[in-house]
């Protein structure tokens, strides 16, 4: 008989607790999420210092989707880290700013193939003890998607080097169409807890 697959969780120091929080659970904490954010964005190689504005209202949007879920880190009660995400709609414009554009059986959506990774932040005196891992692997673990997906910075070394180690890989780049934004990289990971 087969053994089902446990991903065991470690959390990496007694002093940080962890939680998953659902939409509205998450609005109560929108300030506390906002300065974390923007603390995090300011900072190479981000250094985004105007998004306070499309913070608030992104947020208010993705907090009300289907399947929002967040995963905090706190230290005491201070929020030291975050990760979200949500299920990816039929009809979304995930794959549609896409450098090069990739065959419809990667792009075709439809209900239970993909989770967005949105946001995986970590304070800079926080990093590097697993918390972002964690977080990482409490939001996904129970997921019930084939695959995940997010976005990230051709340069952000560390995080690209995280997500390398636990099992995403590039499939594309992206680009918003807005003047001067940047291109991200596109990976996806497959999620094994239903599929195996």
């Amino acid at each position: 008989m087969k053994q089902p697959l446990v991903k065991k969780v470690v959390v990496p120091t007694p002093d940080i607790t962890f939680q998953l929080l659902d939409g509205a659970q998450a609005a109560e904490h929108a300030a506390e999420l906002h300065a974390l954010h923007a603390e995090v964005y300011a900072d190479p190689p981000y250094e985004r210092n105007d998004d306070a504005a499309l913070f608030a209202e992104r947020f208010r949007v993705q907090r009300r989707q289907p399947g929002f879920v967040l995963a905090e880190a706190r230290h005491g009660g201070y929020l030291v880290g975050y990760a979200a995400g949500m299920p990816l709609r039929p009809s979304t414009s995930w794959w549609r700013d896409l450098t090069t554009p990739l065959p419809d059986e990667v792009t075709a959506e439809h209900p239970g193939r993909t989770f967005a990774l949105i946001e995986l932040l970590v304070r800079a005196p926080w990093r590097r003890q697993g918390i972002a891992e964690t977080m990482h692997d409490l939001l996904l673990r129970n997921r019930r998607e084939e695959r995940a997906t997010l976005t990230v910075l051709p340069a952000a070394g560390p995080a690209q080097n995280a997500f390398q180690k636990w099992g995403w890989r590039k499939v594309a780049r992206t680009r918003d169409p807005r003047p001067g934004s940047p291109v991200f990289d596109v990976l996806v990971t497959t999620l094994p807890a239903n599929h195996g």
